[in-house]
């Protein structure tokens, strides 16, 4: 087992209350960055770490600190993305039901570096447990003063607030995100300009995960060199990977960037089942690209994924055997994304729902042959034509699934049943 950071604090439940956490050198990396560094000096920690955003995009977290405008005269605001919306990812709420201190020193942290004095957690609606956990753990850290009018004893203001959401996929998208913490609905907003520039009402925001936070403790700690050093070429550290699906131990596993996408299922997940074989991965939540069983010997990591095709995302990684049909898995996956769309831009409100319709129309064994074409056409019209990414999201499955096993929706459509003899289904 590779060096682990998060699963020291979360396999431990004693780290959830403060002076447990705290006995566990919990908030000495806060302190130092408020008593004895500059802004400018953890920025440059954070770069050096190569800290990607880990909650799907993957942008350099020290990169989008430093473009928070400096003197605009305005308040700067930190949205902590704890949504979490995407199938198949379970990793942010292990860290705010079992570890809340650790994203709380991050927040600090954070806002100490940018020059916020108000941070915001927006989390997903049904997380009930990791609200309660939040807010107390909130309440105690500001009466040991690590929250409030002075933090760690200096002039620096800082108070953080929970906020709950409603539940919309949708919200995950951090200008949404930003559109529901105002009480508006949840609408992507056209960029630009950019949070950082015009945020939260307004004002220079910076958005990031509640992964993401909860590494910048120990960075800071051992700094951003050695952060580096544990995961691969421009993609520092570790991350957690949630792995579900038909593998013998799915869970949550801490490991380095890079890590192969078969080590991850074979040597850490135990393998495939009941003696079937793997047939394919979705390696970064939904919204990925799928990936057959030929293609697992691959970089888990930023770079090597986009480059062929599909992306990191979330790191859920869902694994289906022999025994999945990919028409039923590509409809229920439309299904999502045509009920979670805002509908605010029609190729997405009307293509999701028109693709759910037309796969449906597969799955019941009244498709036609041409409805295949319409499908990987319809996948391209899909790709950079709204506001936000929800509807490339749903693109990446809809046209990976149909390339990547076309006989299987072609027996589908040519023989009115499904190859692996399940029963049809007349959605």
């Amino acid at each position: 087992m590779s060096e682990q950071i998060l699963w020291n604090f979360l396999a431990n439940e004693d780290a959830l209350s403060m002076d447990n956490y705290a006995a566990r050198g919990g908030y000495e990396a806060a302190r130092k960055v408020v008593t004895s560094m500059t802004p400018e000096q953890i920025v440059q920690e954070v770069k050096q770490a190569n800290l990607r955003g880990l909650g799907g995009a993957g942008f350099g977290t020290g990169i989008k600190w430093s473009f928070i405008p400096k003197n605009l005269n305005k308040p700067v605001y930190l949205a902590v993305n704890a949504d979490e919306g995407e199938p198949g990812t379970f990793k942010d709420r292990y860290i705010m039901e079992r570890t809340p201190h650790l994203l709380i020193e991050g927040i600090i942290i954070c806002c100490y570096a940018v020059g916020s004095h108000r941070a915001y957690i927006y989390v997903r609606g049904e997380y009930d447990q990791s609200i309660a956990r939040l807010e107390k753990a909130i309440a105690e850290a500001k009466e040991k003063g690590f929250l409030g009018e002075q933090v760690c004893g200096k002039p620096f203001k800082l108070e953080i607030f929970v906020h709950r959401g409603a539940g919309a996929y949708i919200c995950g998208e951090e200008t949404a995100l930003l559109e529901s913490l105002e009480g508006k609905k949840g609408f992507p907003r056209l960029k630009p300009p950019f949070p950082a520039v015009s945020g939260l009402w307004g004002c220079p925001t910076v958005i990031n995960n509640v992964e993401t936070l909860a590494y910048l403790p120990s960075i800071i700690s051992k700094g951003g060199a050695w952060f580096a050093s544990l995961g691969c070429e421009k993609n520092g550290g570790l991350r957690l990977f949630g792995v579900s699906g038909q593998v013998k131990k799915p869970g949550l596993y801490e490991l380095p960037l890079g890590t192969t996408l078969r080590s991850i299922i074979y040597d850490y997940a135990g393998g495939i089942p009941g003696g079937h074989r793997l047939k394919c991965v979705v390696p970064g939540g939904l919204s990925a690209a799928v990936l057959t069983a030929d293609e697992i010997d691959i970089r888990m990591d930023f770079d090597s994924l986009k480059a062929k095709g599909t992306m990191l995302g979330s790191a859920g990684v869902m694994v289906m055997d022999e025994t999945v049909c990919m028409v039923r898995a590509l409809y229920i996956t439309m299904r999502f994304f045509a009920h979670e769309s805002c509908g605010q831009c029609s190729p997405c409100r009307e293509g999701t729902g028109w693709m759910e319709k037309v796969i449906a129309r597969i799955l019941g064994g009244v498709g036609r042959i041409e409805d295949l074409k319409t499908l990987a056409e319809t996948a391209k019209y899909l790709s950079g034509t709204t506001i936000c990414a929800l509807a490339e999201g749903a693109a990446m499955p809809l046209a990976s699934y149909v390339e990547k096993f076309y006989s299987e929706f072609e027996h589908h459509v040519r023989h009115k049943t499904c190859e692996l003899k399940q029963e049809l289904v007349h959605a």
